[in-house]
C-alpha cells in the first residue's frame, strides 16, 4: 500500500465545501467523493470532524488539540514525578 497524503485542515475544509457543492448540484455522495479524490469513509470522517466549521475555526481547533496534548503530557510527567518522590520519601525504593 502507498503512503496516504496528509491533508492540511485548510485543504480538508476546501474539499468538503467542494463536495457539498457537487452534492447540492445533484451528484451522489460516491461521485462527489471520487471527484475530490478521497474515499467515502474519509469524507464521512472529515464531515464529522470538520463539518460546518469555517477555516479560522479549524485552525483554532487544531491549535487547541496541540495545546491539550502538551498539557496532558505535562500532567502525566508531574504525576509520575510525584509518585517517585512519594516512594522515595517513604523509603520504598
Amino acid at each position: 500500500m502507498g503512503r496516504r497524503p496528509m491533508h492540511k485542515p485548510e485543504e480538508i475544509v476546501a474539499k468538503l465545501r467542494q463536495a457539498e457543492v457537487l452534492i447540492a448540484g445533484g451528484k451522489s455522495v460516491a461521485d462527489a467523493v471520487r471527484a475530490i479524490g478521497v474515499s467515502e469513509a474519509t469524507y464521512h470522517r472529515w464531515r464529522a470532524e470538520y463539518g460546518g466549521l469555517k477555516l479560522d475555526a479549524v485552525k483554532r481547533l487544531k491549535e487547541l488539540e496541540r495545546e491539550n496534548a502538551r498539557l496532558q503530557k505535562a500532567v502525566s510527567d508531574l504525576t509520575l514525578e510525584k509518585i517517585i518522590l512519594k516512594e522515595a520519601a517513604s523509603g520504598n525504593y
